[in-house]
């Protein structure tokens, strides 16, 4: 008996052995497959573009070094990014994010900008056992203790963003004689998400009272009415909480009608200031505020370019001209990539849950161009910050986006209508 158990003792420690010589001696593949998809067209392209342009400067970078180097093969392999189009299309995306995973094999698999294109490859990511590089997707639905498969790359968690606009209007408003605030915004995972969290975190201080809440499809354009109904609430202060679009519309509405709130707050204001400039015009963003982004905002890093060194690599590769803005959504592929390139230099092995136990050992560790990187245990995205800034005039005749809360990230003080 005593005989029997040691053979069996010594054939599981061969098995072992054999199996751990195995895994050694794997070869290394030829490539290492990152499957994203992008959006060349619809509402969703203004920001997803961007990404997908960070994210290909990334992997042009990392190959003319010879490829990223892959810690279980002790080598540099190169990246072969496949990636396609899906239109802004929530369906054509679904069936895109299958396909990745099924037929094209990806080693690693990254979402689509924002939170709509996002949505529908979290289940899928999940059924497959396939962990997601979730760049900007900040839905909080998003992220459960059940699924170890997502991790959220450069922005937070949208519960997180509004408490930053809760906190300047009760610390800051309240003192320049802010009392009530119309909240409008587009019914989708993202903003929807901010919204509700605005809410909560106003209700809970009670110092600033809602006086309108009303939240609109994604894909409204015209805002005319809505600011009528807002002006017959007479609010102090207006947080209009879209997408660019949204954002562009609701601008160019507020300008024509004459409207005049005290504090008006837009999201890509800030986030996507060229492009909104672009669109909305500089009379119509004047003095309004937004989220100070990491395209416009420089954090000491301990991996990768400082921001400036990053925004002249753009430069070059993406002269003004050529379409594509500048903007936060081109530091997020940027710096998702960034993450990629940590986690695959530290992984103990190339499984899903290997690379998710390599992304989540960075959390708290690596500060990139985007800030500190930081994720709760369901992934979400908790590190980056949101600090406030309005758009105000300089001395060439254009604006700059002046960070104005909270204090030890202010660069100048904010001026409020009359």
């Amino acid at each position: 008996m005593r005989l029997r158990r040691g053979v069996l003792a010594a054939l599981a420690l061969l098995a072992t052995t054999m199996g751990g010589l195995a895994a050694r001696a794997a070869p290394a593949p030829a490539e290492i497959k990152i499957g994203t998809l992008y959006a060349s067209s619809g509402p969703f392209a203004s920001i997803s573009m961007p990404v997908f342009d960070g994210i290909k400067l990334w992997v042009q970078q990392v190959n003319a070094r010879g490829g990223v180097y892959v810690k279980p093969f002790h080598k540099k392999i190169p990246i072969k990014l496949v990636a396609y189009d899906d239109q802004s299309s929530t369906a054509t995306a679904a069936t895109l994010y299958n396909q990745l995973i099924t037929q094209d094999h990806v080693n690693l698999l990254l979402s689509d900008s924002g939170s709509v294109l996002t949505s529908v490859a979290v289940p899928i990511a999940k059924e497959h056992k396939m962990f997601l590089f979730d760049v900007s997707g900040t839905g909080g639905t998003f992220f459960t203790k059940d699924n170890p498969y997502i991790g959220l790359m450069a922005i937070p968690v949208s519960t997180i963003w509004p408490k930053a606009i809760s906190d300047f209007l009760d610390d800051v408003g309240v003192k320049h004689g802010i009392k009530t605030v119309a909240i409008l915004y587009a019914t989708n995972d993202f903003t929807g998400t901010q919204a509700s969290a605005l809410k909560g975190f106003l209700e809970k201080d009670g110092k600033v009272k809602i006086v309108y809440d009303q939240g609109v499809p994604t894909s409204t354009s015209n805002y005319t009415v809505l600011i009528n109904n807002i002006a017959a609430t007479k609010p102090d202060a207006v947080a209009e909480l879209g997408f660019p679009g949204n954002d562009i519309a609701f601008l160019r509405n507020l300008q024509d009608s004459g409207e005049k709130f005290r504090f008006v707050f837009t999201i890509y204001g800030g986030a996507e200031m060229d492009e909104v400039l672009k669109n909305a015009g500089a009379a119509a963003m004047k003095d309004t505020f937004s989220y100070v982004p990491s395209a416009l905002y420089q954090y000491k890093v301990n991996f990768g370019p400082t921001l400036p060194q990053y925004h002249a690599a753009w430069e070059k590769a993406y002269p003004k001209g050529a379409g594509v803005e500048w903007g936060s959504n081109a530091v997020y592929g940027y710096m998702t990539g960034l993450v990629i390139q940590r986690a695959l230099a530290t992984t103990s092995g190339m499984s899903q849950l290997d690379l998710h136990h390599a992304v989540f050992a960075l959390s708290g560790k690596l500060k990139t161009l985007d800030g500190p990187f930081e994720l709760n245990g369901e992934g979400a995205q908790v590190g980056e910050l949101t600090p406030i800034g309005q758009l105000q005039p300089n001395a060439k005749g254009g604006l700059d986006l002046v960070s104005v809360y909270p204090p030890q990230f202010a660069h100048g003080k904010a001026v409020f209508g009359k």
